[in-house]
């Protein structure tokens, strides 16, 4: 299979129990072409290895090595899945010859697949343009079931990435893009971005967020202390929608939490209130497939940002498996 490699078991490693104490004795490497149709819970972590994007929007490269990051930081934590839950991880799609067009397609085509073999997607990157791949991943989904289903996307970012991709697509055009499908269709673009930073924006990108109908809240309202009304938010754009797509793009994080990054920056929001927002989002029983965006081990710390990024993993994993 072009732009795919299968899953690689030196990654799983840790403290040894013999008694599925710990994720890595709980995963099942199976390539996507050998994985099953779930009669379980069942999880399917897929990588999605380029930074081409990244480097066309002029961004600090690395985060091609993020899913192994990921995969490596969330084996050594402790399992709490049921056992009857399965848990696969399926490889990772890549980028040859910054064919990032390629990759996007590849991953669509995963997506899809995964999706109709009733596993659960998390898609570990690599950068957020991986968003335009797994979104026509879902569409594609939906779309062979024929019942006219909608998909809102819910991004955790200080960025839109509503940059217009009149000379080429990069990791900051993937929301513009679909956008521009959903127009050529006669759809309704369901965006709803949480933690967008001025600082991290110029003025034609809140000017397009306004002509798309964009929803979004800014970084000094993502605070806890603003929970209720966040959760309203979700709430009322959740209610809207017939499934729900979660992005996470670990430079929303600061800097203090995600010095990893592609565009690390100070002035982000906390772990903290992702969880709590994940939490809602689960609990509206909406949840069709997350990803988790820019993971640069070339700039980690203590391999700090690989421990969030798999945290979070932890989190949605147990939580939509009802562990």
């Amino acid at each position: 299979m072009k732009h795919y490699e299968p899953p690689k078991k030196n990654l799983w490693t840790g403290r040894i129990s013999n008694k599925w104490l710990y994720l890595h004795e709980k995963v099942h490497c199976t390539p996507l072409t050998e994985i099953p149709e779930a009669q379980k819970k069942s999880i399917a972590l897929l990588g999605y290895a380029c930074d081409s994007g990244v480097h066309r929007n002029q961004g600090r490269v690395g985060a091609v090595d993020g899913p192994d990051a990921i995969k490596s930081s969330f084996g050594k934590m402790p399992n709490h899945l049921a056992s009857h839950v399965l848990l696969h991880d399926v490889g990772s799609i890549t980028c040859t010859n910054s064919d990032m067009e390629a990759s996007q397609h590849q991953l669509a085509k995963a997506v899809a697949t995964l999706l109709k073999k009733k596993q659960f997607p998390i898609v570990l990157g690599g950068g957020h343009d991986m968003a335009y791949g797994h979104y026509c991943g879902i569409k594609k989904y939906l779309d062979a079931k024929k019942e006219g289903q909608t998909i809102g996307i819910i991004n955790f970012d200080a960025h839109f990435d509503l940059r217009k991709n009149t000379e080429q697509s990069n990791s900051g055009t993937p929301f513009y893009q679909i956008a521009q499908d959903c127009q050529e269709e006669g759809i309704d673009f369901n965006y709803l971005c949480l933690g967008i930073r001025k600082d991290a924006n110029d003025r034609h990108l809140f000017e397009t967020a306004k002509d798309l109908n964009v929803i979004y809240v800014m970084s000094e309202t993502f605070q806890p202390t603003f929970l209720q009304e966040i959760t309203t938010f979700i709430n009322a754009f959740t209610k809207n929608v017939d499934h729900v797509y979660v992005t996470i793009d670990l430079d929303g994080f600061s800097s203090a939490f995600a010095p990893g990054v592609s565009a690390a920056s100070p002035m982000g929001f906390t772990p903290h209130i992702v969880l709590e927002c994940l939490k809602t989002i689960i609990a509206s029983g909406k949840l069709i497939s997350l990803d988790i965006a820019e993971m640069n081990p070339k700039y980690d710390i203590d391999g700090q940002t690989a421990k969030l990024a798999a945290s979070l993993v932890h989190h949605v994993a147990h939580t939509v498996s009802g562990s």
